[in-house]
């Protein structure tokens, strides 16, 4: 046969769109031609989503729409361990992996098409595909967890903490660094994890292999670098003092989850809503600058009245600068989901709703307190409509973003670092002037 064409799907997180771009590089290194659309495919890659119900749902449709499409039709990612569930719903599927199987992928693929010996590899950049735009790619550092959450499916869908050599990640973020990437976004299922499975063997001249010792490694790329989804242990300060020594973004993406002693326990998650602020308003006092990224849980099993209104009470005292929050949603592998006390769908809506109304007022104020201050931007988006940066306190599509107006005669590019004085916010949203040099 001749050249085969892939149309591959991504869904889910950036961690999920990480080894998408490790399966894409793999069958373009081989000779598949791939694509993001299902038009003239031979064979459709679809990468599933399957952390939460919703998840779960939308994965099945693609499957679907894609089968709908082409016959041959390669299911990977997080829903790949619920094969019976797959196959009931689509038994045309032609083949099934887990998550992070990138190999297993070009395996099927091979079964399914062989390539003639004689067809060339395709050209792979160093590091190789990456999905995003090109001035800011994810580093995965690790797969998995080994932490117990009674809520979370991750240990069950990708397994223990399994963190990749220091020496690899150094090299790939390197290698994105001299492609032109001016933002590394550093991720896992638990950063500050990092190691520990490995008992933290040592790298480029560092004894003790941690995050720390990654961090000083990619802090010498001179670009900007973002750590996200860090559990709260008490050696998290130093990636604070980083911050400080402006080595690493002040941006701190931590998943509280909750403040309620009773809830937190229900969840196996530590900390209660005063070790929390104890160790907020530390890090504040290390690095002043600092932007507090959290998420939370309501309706979760279990969760009174009295819990959630002390969850509201701890929002309005912390005030974080991002806040996400979701409704408990049962999955059959969670522990959580045959607890008692489970929470109607109405009531979780309804402390949902009043969750967000509480951290929008918040949000707001902390966005209007930025009116005449000057921000570096890192610009994402220039067309016909305007131009779209973010600042150092926002991560890409899931915080907020500054609206650029730029002088006569400026020519802006995606990618560009500048200098902006804010003019107007909203409750997520900045607004501001382009400081020509």
């Amino acid at each position: 046969m001749g050249a085969c064409r892939v149309g591959f799907i991504s869904l889910g997180c950036c961690k999920n769109l990480v080894d998408s771009q490790n399966i894409i590089t793999l069958l373009m290194k081989k000779g598949y031609q791939v694509s993001s659309t299902y038009e003239g495919a031979d064979a459709v890659i679809v990468n599933t989503c399957g952390f939460i119900e919703d998840a779960v749902k939308e994965s099945l449709e693609v499957i679907g729409e894609a089968l709908e499409h082409c016959p041959n039709v390669i299911v990977t990612g997080c829903l790949g361990p619920n094969r019976k569930l797959i196959l009931d719903t689509w038994p045309g599927v032609k083949a099934i992996t887990g998550p992070h199987s990138a190999p297993a992928v070009l395996q099927e693929m091979e079964r399914l098409f062989a390539l003639p010996a004689e067809t060339p590899a395709g050209r792979v950049p160093p590091g190789g595909i990456l999905l995003t735009p090109p001035h800011y790619a994810y580093l995965k550092i690790s797969e998995g967890c080994s932490n117990k959450c009674t809520f979370c499916i991750i240990p069950h869908l990708r397994g223990p903490l399994e963190s990749f050599p220091g020496e690899e990640l150094v090299t790939r973020a390197r290698n994105y660094a001299a492609r032109g990437v001016k933002e590394l976004l550093v991720v896992a299922q638990d950063t500050s994890a990092y190691g520990i499975d490995r008992g933290y063997p040592g790298f480029l001249g560092h004894e003790r292999g941690d995050l720390y010792a990654l961090m000083e490694e990619l802090s010498r790329l001179k670009v900007w670098l973002r750590v996200h989804y860090a559990y709260p242990y008490p050696h998290v300060t130093r990636l604070i003092e980083m911050m400080a020594e402006g080595k690493v973004l002040p941006y701190m993406d931590v998943p509280f989850q909750h403040a309620s002693r009773h809830m937190l326990q229900l969840m196996k998650r530590p900390g209660d809503a005063d070790r929390i602020l104890e160790t907020v308003s530390r890090w504040r006092n290390i690095c002043p600058d600092i932007t507090v990224r959290s998420s939370f849980i309501v309706g979760f099993p279990g969760e009174t009245e009295e819990d959630f209104a002390e969850l509201l009470d701890f929002i309005r005292e912390i005030r974080l600068d991002r806040v996400g929050c979701f409704a408990f949603s049962p999955m059959p592998e969670a522990p959580a989901s045959s607890f008692p006390g489970q929470i109607p769908a109405e009531v979780k809506q309804e402390r949902y709703e009043r969750f967000m109304e509480v951290q929008q007022k918040i949000s707001a104020a902390k966005m209007q307190a930025k009116i005449g201050s000057v921000q570096e931007v890192l610009v994402d988006v220039v067309d016909e409509k305007g131009i779209i940066s973010r600042t150092k306190a926002d991560a890409p599509d899931i915080d907020g973003v500054m609206y650029l107006h730029a002088p006569r005669g400026l020519r802006v590019r995606p990618g560009d670092l500048l200098r902006a004085r804010v003019t107007a916010s909203d409750e997520y949203d900045l607004e501001g002037d382009i400081i020509a040099d």
